[in-house]
């Protein structure tokens, strides 16, 4: 079946006028990130780096901090799969992070954008390279690669299962459960396949994480001791929760009092964005859209995690994906299509400004209040309106018939009358 859409330009205008995009798009970008301040000096990196060499020289993990009071904030297998870091000075650290968080791009974007690109019968240099220059654009993308965060590394951990698991693949579950085993935040993903009923995946999922936190217990008991014990419930070593790089709810209702919190506000938002949340990955799961229920799990992570800071927001990444591919192809011809692209373009300018870094200093104002959370809201928009009517022509690009498909999930979940 020909994979040519309606609109196809002509190869050797169409060509160029692609590549004339790509090579100003990059231009462009290159002129903002040597502009826009937001370098983070590696900072992120740095504190694996020192932390864990510090352990492997004998030091408690948990007890070695920055000149500015940050210490190593992940539990004890994260720092077992970072002992490498040991052996290496602080450049060649920086080049291998580099290189990791690089491959764990690669393996996203194939998997993300590959099947927009052959359904909308684009030339994969010309999708990969658009694709990679919007990601790099991302404030929260940007912030993940020059603090050296782990965030593009877990994603990529967490998506494998989504390859996994629509390929039918019984070993769906590793990624998520080594990802949470690393850091707390992807095990919300354990709960999207017990909600979503693959019962399978899940008891992988947690199996894979309690044998790797059982294994770091093993390698470095004391380590684990202090983690779950002191450093998991001690909220200081992570930061402020009214700072405005903290993009959750939680961050949101402390900058209405920054002295005293609501924690029941909190936790109303939190148990409303869970319903929102379990309702939509159902029902985008029962329609086929696997990839709308795994981008609405990661939106929600980044919502009720009491600490969102603005890189963690990378997470938001493939929801974005979903909405430009409900839109397609373009340029849109119906009216619903226009809008979501609107909207789509308007929720990656406001994720790619660097908005709240602008109201950092004025938390006080009605401005400053919208302005210092505008990640949040981004958020709340994309959880409560990301389309799961995902086109059945993108389904075969993955490989699968689509009424199987969808009769598949039809038995994991009871359809309601």
């Amino acid at each position: 079946m020909s994979t040519a859409r309606p609109g196809t330009v002509g190869v050797g205008r169409g060509t160029l006028r692609r590549a004339l995009l790509v090579t100003g798009l990059a231009a462009l970008l290159g002129v903002l990130i040597a502009v826009l301040p937001g370098h983070r000096g590696w900072f992120d990196v740095g504190v694996y780096h020192g932390a864990v060499g510090y352990w492997a020289r004998g030091g408690d993990l948990y007890e070695w901090v920055t000149w500015n009071g940050y210490g190593f904030t992940y539990p004890p297998f994260a720092a077992v799969s970072m002992l490498p870091m040991a052996a290496l000075a602080w450049y060649p650290t920086i080049v291998a992070h580099l290189a990791l968080t690089a491959a764990a791009t690669v393996f996203l974007l194939v998997l993300l954008v590959d099947p927009l690109a052959r359904w909308a019968g684009w030339s994969r240099w010309y999708a990969f390279a658009l694709a990679a220059l919007l990601l790099a654009g991302l404030n929260p993308v940007r912030d993940t690669i020059s603090f050296g965060q782990v965030n593009l590394l877990l994603v990529a951990l967490v998506y494998l299962d989504l390859w996994l698991l629509e390929r039918g693949n019984r070993a769906a579950g590793i990624g998520i459960g080594l990802a949470a085993a690393i850091k707390l935040t992807p095990a919300i993903f354990i709960g999207y396949l017990l909600v979503t009923r693959r019962r399978r995946a899940a008891a992988t999922a947690t199996g894979a994480s309690a044998v790797a936190t059982a294994f770091a217990a093993v390698v470095a008991p004391d380590a684990s001791r202090t983690f779950f014990t002191e450093a998991l419930w001690d909220t200081e070593r992570i930061g402020k929760l009214a700072y405005v790089s903290n993009q959750s709810l939680l961050g949101l209702v402390a900058r209405l009092d920054r002295d005293h919190p609501d924690r029941r506000l909190w936790l109303v938002l939190v148990a409303v964005t869970l319903a929102v949340w379990v309702v939509r990955s159902r029902r985008a799961v029962r329609a086929g859209d696997e990839r709308a229920g795994f981008a609405l799990t990661g939106i929600t992570a980044c919502l009720v995690s009491p600490i969102t800071w603005v890189h963690h927001l990378v997470w938001l990444v493939p929801a974005l994906v979903v909405v430009a591919a409900s839109t397609l192809p373009w340029p849109p011809a119906d009216r619903v299509a226009r809008r979501r692209l609107h909207a789509g373009l308007a929720g990656y300018v406001v994720l790619s400004s660097g908005l709240v870094w602008v109201f950092a200093n004025d938390p006080g104002s009605v401005a400053g209040f919208v302005g210092g959370n505008g990640y949040v809201f981004v958020s709340i928009a994309l959880l409560a309106f990301l389309p799961l009517d995902r086109s059945p022509d993108i389904v075969e690009q993955l490989g699968r018939k689509p009424c199987r498909d969808h009769r598949l999930r039809d038995r994991m979940i009871p359809v309601q009358q």
